[in-house]
C-alpha cells in the first residue's frame, strides 16, 4: 500500500515528522518498507517571471530572456516557444540537479550566456511528456522553491500490509489507525450530492441473481458528462501514489479507490443494453474481452456484470472492453458493490488477473461503505465533468450484513499480555478504533465489531487490539519457562533413518516430489478404469491442473523426473523417494497416508571406466537391492512371486513380493507402453515397498549363533514340476516341513529345452543338513532326506528324477 503523507493529514491533524509517523505506524503493526521524499533536493528550481523574451542573436530556434527570480534579474537561453514576457515559469538556477542526475551549470550557448534553465514537467518528472516549458499560475509568489509553492512536496510511504488488514487498504483506512493511536479525531470528506429531477429508477434498473456472491449492489447514474482531462490537483495526488492519470470519469473512481478502500467501475450508459445491470455467474465456456484486451474463457462459478444482453464487467476485477468510458461518453452508470471474497480470488487465481480492484474484493471489502463512496465519486464526477447527478441511488441489498458481537474479558486480556490494564483503559481503545463497547459485567464487554474489520473473529483477536493500540513496548519482557525433553527416535524413525542410508550406500539419491500430481497420470500408467488409486483427493483450489489430485502412488514423479533427467543426456540413473501417498477412505473425510518407498534404476550398472564392464541394469539389479533391504531390515524369508502383477510393469518381468500371505511391494520392469507415454527410450526397473508393513513385519533383533564345530551334507533333489509352479513354492514347501537339522534350501539348477515335457520344468534343489551338536549319520540325513521327498511330490505332484 503506497500512501501520501499530505494526504493522511487531510483527514487526521498529525504532527509527527514523516520518520515518526513510520515508526507509530510499524508499531502499529502496519510496517512501513520504505520512506520516500518527493522532489526532495529540488528546492534550487523556483517561481520565477520572464520579464523580457528576445531572439538569440545567433539562433534561429532560441530564445534570449531576462527572467526574475525574486532576487535577482537572469540571462536565460531557451529553446521553446509556448511562452511569452509576464508568464510565470519554474527555473532550474544554477547548482540544481535535476532527475537523471543533471546538474544546471552557468554556461555559453551561441555566444550567450546562460544562468539556469526553464523546465518542462518532463524534465521536473511530473509527466512523461509535454509539449514546453511549464506555465505556472499568476498567484504564485516569485522566488520560492516550486514544489513547496504548488503543494507537491511529500513523503511518501510504501507500507506492507498483511493480507487481514483489508481494512488499511485505504488512506482513511490509515488515518483511523493513527487517529485511535494518538487519540485524535477523524474528519471524513463532506458528502453532499447535487441531485436533479429525474429518478434514477426510471433510467437505469439493476438485479442481482446470485446474492450469496453480491450481497449488495448499489448504482448512481450522472448524465451531460465531457470525458477531459484531469484537473492539476487530482492528477498530482494521483502520480504521487503511483497511478496513472486516464480521465476525468476514471480518475475519480480510482481517486476514491485510493482515498476509501472501496472499488468502483464507470460504465458508458449509453452501451448498456437496455439500461440494465444483471448480476450473475457467466456461462460455462463464455468468452469475455477484458478492458486490457485480453479475451477471457470464463467458467460457471465466475460472477460477471451484464446489461440487457452481453457480459459488460468481471465483477470486481476488471471491466470490459464494450462499456469503458470513452472520449465519446456522455452518460455514466457507476457501480459500487460488495462481491464475495472467495469468489473473487478464484476467478483472480484462474484467469491470473490481478488488479487494485480485486486485492481488496478478495481480502474482504467493507459492505457498508460502498454508498459513501459511490457518493463521493457521483459530486466529483458532477464537479469535475459537468453531469447531473440523477435523483437517488439504486441499493439492492437483500439481506442487511448484522455487525459481530464479541464477549472480550478484562482478566482475560490482562493474562494474555501480562499487564494490568483498568477497565476504562480497555475500553476507550475499543472506542478509539471505533468499536461499540458495553460493560455487561464487571470485567466483561460486549464488543460491537464493525463490518470494515473483517479480520475480527474472536476475543483473542480484540486481545491484539489492545496489544496494538496500548503499546506493544509497553509488554513486559518475562523468560519463559521451559522444560527440555529428550525424546529418543521411535522405531519407525530410526528404519527410515536406516533405509535411507542403506540406499545410499547402494548408489541411489533421494528425490523429494510435490504431493500433487497430475489426473492423466493414471492413464498413462494404464490403471484400470475401477483401480482404487484414481480415486484420488482433489485439490479445492489447485495452482495448474498438472498438480491438482494428491497423490496414491510415487511412480509417476519418478519416471518424470527419469524422463527429464534422459532428456539432458543422464542416462544411468539411481533414485529412490521415501514419501507418503494419500489414499481417500469411504465415508471419510481424510485420507489415509501410508508411507511407501519408490526407487527407479536405469542405464549402465557400473560407472563409465576403462575397467568397468558396459553391462545395462537388469531385473536382478533392482530385485538384490530389495533383498539387501529386506535382509537389513530384519524381514526374513520374504516369497517374490509372479502373480497379482501391476499393468504398469512388463509381462514376464516382474512380481509381487509377500510376507506371508500379505502383500508388501512389487519390483519389475515397466512395460514399454507406459514408458512411451513418458518419452521414454530405454528399460526403467521400479520397485515399491510398503514401508508401514515392513516395519510391522521386521524383526527387532536377529540372534548371534556360534559356527557349528561339526561338519554338514548335502543332498540334491531334482524333479519335474509345472511351468506354473515358482521356485519360491518349492523352497517354502520345505521350509514348511521345520526339520531342524536343515539349515539351509537352495536352487541351483533350471532346465527347460529338449527332453522335458511340454508345461514342464527341471528343477533343482540343494538341502544343506548339519546338527549344533553331533555330526549327522547317514541314516538321519537319509532319513530326513526321504521326508522332503516325500512331501514335495504330495505337495507340488513333483516327479523325482
Amino acid at each position: 500500500m503506497i500512501i501520501s503523507y499530505n494526504w493522511l493529514r487531510e483527514f487526521v491533524e498529525i504532527e509527527l515528522p514523516p520518520q515518526k509517523l513510520a515508526d507509530l505506524l510499524t508499531m502499529l503493526g502496519l510496517e512501513v518498507e520504505a520512506i520516500e521524499s518527493r522532489f526532495a533536493g529540488m528546492d534550487e528550481v523556483v517561481v520565477a517571471k520572464v520579464e523580457q523574451k528576445a531572439k538569440h542573436p545567433n539562433a534561429d530556434k532560441l530564445s534570449l530572456c531576462k527572467v526574475n527570480n525574486g532576487r535577482e534579474i537572469l540571462n536565460i537561453v531557451c529553446g521553446a516557444q509556448n511562452f511569452k514576457a509576464g508568464d510565470k515559469v519554474a527555473l532550474a538556477q544554477v547548482g540544481a540537479i535535476l532527475p537523471g542526475d543533471f546538474r544546471i551549470k552557468r554556461s555559453k550557448i551561441r555566444g550567450e550566456e546562460s544562468c539556469g534553465m526553464l523546465c518542462s514537467e518532463k524534465e521536473l518528472g511530473m509527466a512523461e511528456e509535454s509539449a514546453g516549458i511549464m506555465i505556472l499560475p499568476d498567484d504564485l509568489l516569485l522566488g520560492v522553491p516550486l514544489f513547496v509553492a504548488m503543494g507537491l512536496k511529500d513523503t511518501i510511504f510504501e507500507i506492507g500490509l498483511t493480507p487481514n488488514r483489508a481494512d488499511c487498504l485505504s488512506v482513511i483506512g490509515i488515518a483511523r489507525e493513527i487517529a485511535a493511536k494518538l487519540g485524535l479525531a477523524i474528519k471524513y470528506p463532506h458528502l453532499e450530492v447535487a441531485e436533479g429531477a429525474i429518478p434514477v429508477s426510471t433510467v437505469a434498473s439493476v438485479t442481482i441473481e446470485d446474492p450469496h456472491l453480491c450481497p449488495r449492489y448499489a448504482a448512481r447514474y450522472i448524465s451531460g458528462c465531457q470525458i477531459a482531462s484531469s484537473p492539476q490537483w487530482l492528477v498530482n495526488r494521483l502520480n504521487a501514489v503511483g497511478m496513472r492519470s486516464i480521465n476525468n470519469v476514471v480518475d475519480v473512481t480510482n481517486y476514491v479507490l485510493l482515498e476509501y478502500g472501496h472499488p468502483l467501475h464507470a460504465f458508458d450508459f449509453a452501451r448498456l443494453a437496455g439500461g440494465k445491470i444483471v448480476v450473475r455467474r457467466a456461462g460455462e465456456g463464455e468468452r469475455f474481452t477484458t478492458l486490457d484486451g485480453q479475451e477471457r474463457v470464463l467458467k460457471s462459478s465466475d460472477l460477471t456484470i451484464r446489461d440487457g444482453e452481453h457480459t459488460v464487467a468481471l465483477a470486481g476485477i476488471m471491466g470490459g472492453e464494450n462499456s469503458e468510458i470513452s472520449d465519446e461518453t456522455t452518460d455514466v452508470l457507476l457501480e459500487s458493490a460488495y462481491f464475495n471474497p472467495s469468489a473473487i480470488r478464484l476467478t483472480s487465481k484462474r484467469l491470473g488477473v490481478h488488479t487494485e480492484s480485486s486485492h481488496r474484493f478478495e481480502r474482504g471489502a467493507d459492505i457498508q461503505v460502498l454508498t459513501r463512496a459511490l457518493d463521493r465519486a457521483a459530486s466529483l464526477i458532477a464537479d469535475l465533468a459537468g453531469g447531473t447527478v440523477a435523483k437517488g441511488v439504486i441499493d439492492i441489498y437483500p439481506h442487511k450484513a448484522e455487525p459481530k458481537q464479541i464477549i472480550a474479558r478484562l482478566d482475560r486480556i490482562n493474562h494474555i499480555l501480562g499487564l494490568n490494564l483498568s477497565a476504562d483503559a480497555v475500553r476507550e481503545i475499543f472506542n478509539n478504533l471505533g468499536f461499540g463497547v458495553e460493560i455487561v459485567e464487571h470485567g466483561v464487554f460486549q464488543v460491537q465489531v464493525p463490518l470494515f474489520r473483517v479480520d475480527i473473529e474472536r476475543e483473542i483477536d480484540l486481545i491484539e487490539e489492545v496489544a496494538r493500540l496500548n503499546g506493544y513496548e509497553k509488554i513486559p519482557v518475562t523468560m519463559p519457562k521451559a522444560r527440555v525433553f529428550s525424546d529418543l527416535p521411535s522405531r519407525s524413525q530410526r528404519m527410515e533413518k536406516q533405509l535411507r542410508n542403506l540406499l545410499v550406500a547402494h548408489g541411489f539419491n533421494e528425490v523429494v516430489n510435490f504431493s500433487f500430481i497430475s489426473p492423466d497420470s493414471w492413464d498413462k500408467l494404464m490403471l484400470t478404469q475401477d483401480d482404487p488409486r484414481r480415486k484420488a483427493v482433489k485439490l479445492l483450489n489447485p495452482l495448474i491442473e498438472e498438480q491438482s489430485v494428491m497423490r496414491t502412488t510415487l511412480l509417476p514423479a519418478l519416471i518424470e523426473i527419469a524422463a527429464r533427467n534422459i532428456s539432458y543426456r543422464i542416462v544411468s540413473q539411481r533414485m529412490f523417494e521415501l514419501r507418503r501417498v494419500y489414499l481417500p477412505k469411504h465415508d471419510q473425510e481424510l485420507p489415509h497416508e501410508p508411507m511407501y518407498l519408490a526407487a527407479v534404476v536405469t542405464g549402465k550398472r557400473d560407472p563409465e571406466g576403462w575397467n568397468h564392464s558396459k553391462d545395462p541394469v537388469d531385473f536382478y539389479d533392482a530385485k538384490g537391492v530389495v533383498e539387501n533391504i529386506l535382509r537389513e531390515l530384519k524381514l526374513p524369508n520374504p516369497l517374490y512371486a509372479a502373480d497379482n502383477v501391476e499393468k504398469f510393469y512388463h509381462p514376464g518381468k516382474a512380481c509381487t513380493i509377500y510376507h506371508g500371505q500379505e502383500e508388501i511391494g512389487s519390483i519389475g520392469e515397466l512395460h514399454p507402453d507406459v514408458l512411451d507415454n513418458f518419452g521414454i527410450n530405454q528399460p526403467l526397473y521400479y520397485f515399491e515397498l510398503n514401508f508401514e508393513k515392513i516395519v510391522a513385519h521386521s524383526g527387532v533383533t536377529t540372534p548371534i549363533l556360534p559356527p557349528s564345530r561339526f561338519p554338514d551334507t548335502f543332498r540334491d533333489i531334482a524333479m519335474l514340476i509345472t511351468d506354473e509352479t515358482n521356485a519360491a513354492t518349492v523352497i517354502s514347501a520345505v521350509r514348511t516341513l521345520a526339520i531342524k537339522e536343515i539349515e539351509d534350501v537352495g536352487i541351483f539348477d533350471l532346465y527347460k529345452g529338449a527332453n522335458i515335457p511340454a508345461g514342464l520344468k527341471s528343477i533343482a534343489v540343494r538341502v544343506r543338513y548339519r546338527a549344533p551338536d553331533r555330526t549327522l549319520t547317514d541314516d538321519e540325513v537319509n532319513a530326513a532326506h526321504q521326508r522332503v521327498i516325500d512331501h514335495l511330490v504330495s505337495k507340488l505332484n513333483a516327479v523325482i528324477r
